[in-house]
C-alpha cells in the first residue's frame, strides 16, 4: 500500500514540475497566426508591423507561461490566440510585463454559473468570465462563447476576455477594488476614485452610455470602462474625454491609430 502511495506522489508531483517547467520555453510564433489575428483581432489589425511583430511576441511570452485547458472540450487554436490577445492588450503600453498572480485559464464551451462551483453572488446570472479566489486562486475561468463573441463583436465596446485581464491586473496590488496601483501613479489615485464615483453615479441615474455593469462597483467600473478603452477609443474619447485621458495615463499607450 505504501508503495502505491509513493508512486502515486512520484506521479503527482511529476505532472506539476512537468506542467510548470514546460512552459518556460517560448515557442516560435506560428506564421499562419498572423492572418488569424488580421482577420479576427481589431486591435492588432490596426497596430503598425513592427508593433504586430512585438504583440506576437508578447503573445507567445504569455502562452509559455500560463496554461490554458479546455473543459469538456478541445481546445483549437484560435482560443488560444483569443485568450492570449485578451492577455496582451492591457499590458501592450508596457515593455514587459508578466501575469505573475496567473497560473492557468479554464476555458467552458459555453456560460456558467455558481451550479459549476464558481462563486458567484448571483447564482442564476450566467457568468462570461471569472477571476478565482480560494481554491481557484491563481486560475482564470472563461467561456468560449463569451471570448469569441467579444471579437466577433467590434462595434458594442464589450470584450470579456479584456474585462477579466483587467481584473487580473487591478488585484495584482492585493485588492481587486478599482484602484490598480501597479499601474497608476500615487498621486492620480484620488483623482481617479473622484473620476469613477461621478462616471458611477451617471451610470446609475441613466445618463451614460457606459454598460450598467460598470456601476454595480468599483471593480467593475475600472473593468467595463476598459472593455470600452480598448474596443471603441474613439468613441470613448469623444464623449468621456476625462476618463480617456486617465485610462491612457493607467495604460500607457493611445489605442486610437
Amino acid at each position: 500500500m505504501a508503495y502505491i502511495i509513493f508512486l502515486g506522489l512520484i506521479l503527482f508531483f511529476g505532472i506539476y514540475f512537468f506542467r510548470k517547467t514546460k512552459h518556460r520555453a517560448i515557442r516560435l510564433f506560428p506564421e499562419h497566426w498572423h492572418k488569424l489575428l488580421i482577420e479576427n483581432v481589431l486591435y492588432y489589425r490596426n497596430l503598425s508591423k513592427e508593433k504586430q511583430l512585438v504583440f506576437q511576441q508578447r503573445m507567445m511570452q504569455f502562452l509559455s507561461e500560463v496554461y490554458i485547458d479546455g473543459v469538456e472540450m478541445e481546445l483549437e487554436e484560435l482560443d488560444k490566440i483569443f485568450v492570449a490577445a485578451s492577455a496582451v492588450i492591457p499590458v501592450f503600453g508596457f515593455k514587459e510585463w508578466h501575469y505573475t498572480n496567473l497560473s492557468g485559464i479554464l476555458l467552458y464551451p459555453d456560460n456558467f454559473n455558481e451550479d459549476m462551483q464558481f462563486s458567484s453572488k448571483d447564482s442564476l446570472r450566467n457568468i462570461g468570465g471569472l477571476v478565482g479566489n480560494g481554491r481557484f486562486e491563481k486560475q482564470m475561468i472563461l467561456s468560449k462563447k463569451a471570448l469569441y463573441y467579444g471579437f466577433m463583436n467590434t462595434s458594442d465596446k464589450n470584450n470579456t476576455g479584456i474585462h477579466e485581464f483587467v481584473h487580473l491586473i487591478d488585484k495584482m496590488d492585493g485588492l481587486t477594488d478599482g484602484v490598480p496601483e501597479r499601474l497608476l501613479a500615487h498621486q492620480y489615485a484620488i483623482p481617479w476614485l473622484n473620476l469613477i464615483h461621478r462616471e458611477m453615479e451617471s451610470i446609475n441615474d441613466n445618463h451614460s452610455d457606459i454598460r450598467k455593469y460598470g456601476g454595480i462597483n468599483q471593480a467593475e467600473f475600472f473593468a467595463v470602462a476598459s472593455e470600452y478603452f480598448f474596443e471603441r477609443p474613439d468613441l470613448l474619447k469623444k464623449k468621456h474625454p476625462e476618463l480617456y485621458k486617465m485610462l491612457v495615463e493607467c495604460f500607457k499607450h493611445h489605442p486610437i491609430h
